[in-house]
């Protein structure tokens, strides 16, 4: 087995969207990079197993729904016919096409990369375990931790079966099931139970709190729910599944809630959605001083620096919220801070996006968190009814809202849910870190007809001077 040992300047384990972008500033910067990661080339688990897999079967989803709707437009389609198999090599496809894209970008900036998983031997030495079966030392000056996280499961169910999925399974596409049961209203389960229900699978979703997407504002999920309704078999919500066997003909669960007019159901494959949990653990931690709170997440400080000061750690391993992008910036932060720039990470807004149809994106101070912290604010709300672009896609399901500071006037939140809603919210971010007042959306000229001028008409609502809504001005 080898032990030769190399050095570099930058160590980064886990080659996801936090990885890779932390290592690729950091060769553009002049260091020399190390990249470790499993996988042939970096890419992580959005790539690979989950937001761009995900986001290319909800555009089949949507596809499929649009094509149904066609019929209130004078349009009707013979039911279409689903060739799996052509479907699965469509969505290995794009995600190829991504990944060695990003093994080429990794060649060119003359990354180190190795395929294997790393472990941390102290603060300044890893070992590879690498996939040929050898084994690599380095010695480095700093590191990057950017292990990601994996799907959570629920204490006390556990099922070892094949008909038993988390999301990475789920996205395999083995078979469309003819019942399929999703544990948890999150967005990871209401997107894939959105994509399996356009497939044809009867769909129900369980839910233990009394909503779904707890977190989110009500206003906004509200039409995602009315949505689902139509195209789910059943929403369960203050209900939980509290057994599971496997059965002849599928898994049997038992459920506990109010409203059931059974609590033992079988369904064809149940889907276990419950969250994500971070990878801290298995890759050497014990080795080095670095702290974990209560919850697993590795504690950094704003510049990602752990209590090593030759340790960082970004992305998903350290907290919430667990979104790509946020980990995208936590990276180059980190880099930054090696390279001795001075810089912190402290966004004013990380805008989130949940991928069903309709999307719905919210970013800054929400209405729910404003309610709990007691703190006064006006809420401009402008419906996608009366949007005439909205009315032209026959999507009038949709809700654009501003959160404002009633003293300065400045833009504290912006929430969004409506067709394509994920690619307003930058919108709303961009403002929020130009801390601009309504009155700067609402002098903003923007194209008609668009949704993206509700945000515009939302702002004017606060004035009491919307053209297409009468809401006068609240005194």
């Amino acid at each position: 087995m080898n032990h030769d040992t190399i050095s570099t300047q930058l160590a980064v384990i886990g080659a996801g969207p936090g990885g890779y972008a932390a290592a690729f500033l950091a060769a553009d910067l002049g260091m020399q990079v190390t990249l470790i990661a499993p996988e042939a080339n970096p890419g992580g688990v959005c790539l690979f197993r989950g937001c761009i897999p995900s986001k290319t079967l909800l555009h089949v989803a949507k596809l499929l729904n649009e094509a149904k709707e066609a019929k209130n437009w004078g349009f009707e389609f013979p039911e279409p016919q689903i060739r799996l198999e052509r479907l699965r090599e469509w969505k290995e496809g794009v995600v190829k096409k991504l990944t060695s894209g990003l093994g080429q970008l990794s060649k060119q900036r003359q990354i180190n990369y190795l395929q294997g998983n790393a472990s941390l031997l102290d603060a300044g030495n890893l070992k590879v375990e690498l996939n040929d079966g050898s084994e690599q030392r380095i010695t480095f000056e700093h590191a990057i931790l950017a292990t990601g996280s994996s799907p959570a499961s629920v204490p006390g169910l556990t099922l070892a079966s094949p008909l038993v999925m988390d999301s990475s399974a789920a996205l395999e596409l083995r078979d469309i099931p003819k019942t399929l049961l999703v544990i948890g209203g999150g967005y990871i389960g209401l997107e894939l139970g959105s994509v399996y229900a356009a497939l044809g699978s009867q769909v129900t979703v369980v839910e233990m709190m009394p909503g779904l997407l707890p977190g989110a504002d009500r206003d906004l999920v509200k039409f995602l729910h009315t949505r689902l309704d139509k195209s789910f078999s059943s929403i369960l919500l203050n209900t939980k599944v509290v057994e599971m066997t496997e059965a002849r003909n599928g898994i049997q669960v038992k459920l506990d809630g109010p409203d059931l007019k059974s609590v033992e159901h079988t369904f064809d494959r149940v889907l276990v959605s419950v969250g994500r949990k971070p990878n801290s653990s298995g890759f050497g931690l014990a080795n080095t001083k670095v702290v974990l709170d209560k919850r697993g997440f590795i504690s950094v400080d704003e510049q990602r620096r752990t209590v090593e000061p030759t340790l960082f750690a970004i992305g998903d391993v350290v907290g919430e919220p667990m979104l790509a992008h946020k980990a995208s910036h936590e990276g180059r932060v980190a880099v930054e801070a090696i390279a001795g720039h001075k810089v912190a990470f402290e966004p004013r807004a990380i805008p989130a996006v949940v991928f069903t149809d309709p999307e719905i994106a919210w970013c800054g101070l929400t209405e729910t968190q404003a309610k709990e912290q007691n703190r006064t604010i006006i809420v401009a709300r402008f419906p996608w009814a009366a949007s005439g672009r909205a009315m032209t896609m026959d999507r009038t399901d949709g809700l654009t809202k501003l959160i404002i500071d009633p003293e300065t006037e400045r833009i504290l939140g912006v929430g969004l849910v409506g067709s394509g809603a994920g690619e307003m919210i930058a919108e709303g971010v961009l403002a929020m870190e130009m801390a601009a007042t309504a009155a700067d959306l609402k002098l903003c000229i923007h194209p008609h007809p668009t949704l993206s001028e509700t945000i515009m008409e939302a702002a004017e609502v606060f004035f009491g001077q919307c053209t297409h809504v009468y809401r006068p001005l609240r005194k």
